[in-house]
């Protein structure tokens, strides 16, 4: 049984949404990237510490996760961050398969332009965080990219399922990549795609983003890719 980490370095949030939310995106995105690792017991307290925040957010957003499977109660010692099996990986990743690339290419014929410059400072926003080793800045960054891309084709529940799919997801290679400095080059895939988008190749647009997701059962999970 894994015994409680010692409490990191304070993390301030940005200022979006309330504050519930901000922790819930924040413990989505630590657990993603394996900042949380799987098998770990936290606490409320030592999370409302972490974050620099009261316990009431916290306790929210911890319960929430809980009901979501990411974390499950521990009596008397707090909560455990759940692990993903292989298995589930290759599921989450085969439904985002169907939809993400299909819409891309979809998206390529109706691409607004003018909003490229917008979505061009998300993109440095995640190679930044990538370079810098912030994973999760990264991840928001990343999250809030794709989602509003997604968001172009008015399409909410599309949006929804592929949010969802992509929390599911468990990133355990992040730390091992930024080491080596391939996470930064994996993660100039977005200005790429914002290339083929604006350019109106929706078949490029397709391929990039099938590359794209294929990363999560490859590097990003720390394993080899063909």
């Amino acid at each position: 049984m894994s015994a409680a980490s010692p409490t990191p370095s304070v993390r301030r949030l940005p200022p979006v949404a309330s504050l519930r939310e901000q922790v819930h995106r924040a413990l989505v995105a630590a657990i993603v990237a394996g900042e949380l690792e799987p098998g770990e017991l936290v606490s409320v307290p030592t999370l409302a510490a972490r974050f620099d925040v009261s316990a009431t957010p916290v306790r929210e957003a911890v319960l929430d996760l809980e009901r979501r499977g990411f974390l499950e109660a521990v009596r008397n010692k707090g909560f455990r961050v759940t692990r993903v099996s292989d298995q589930t990986l290759r599921h989450v990743a085969a439904v985002r398969l169907v939809i993400e690339p299909i819409w891309m290419e979809r998206l390529a014929r109706s691409f607004p332009v003018g909003q490229l410059a917008e979505f061009r400072a998300l993109a440095d926003e995640i190679v930044e965080g990538a370079r810098t080793g912030d994973l999760i800045a990264y991840l928001q960054a990343d999250q809030s990219f794709h989602l509003r891309l997604m968001g172009l084709l008015g399409n909410p529940v599309a949006s929804e399922i592929v949010s969802d799919l992509r929390d599911r997801a468990r990133l355990l290679g992040l730390s091992t990549m930024v080491a080596s400095g391939t996470l930064a080059s994996s993660a100039q895939e977005h200005h790429e795609l914002l290339d083929l988008l604006a350019a109106g190749d929706g078949p490029g647009a397709k391929a990039l983003m099938e590359r794209h997701i294929g990363h999560s059962l490859g590097t990003w999970a720390g394993k080899p890719e063909d």
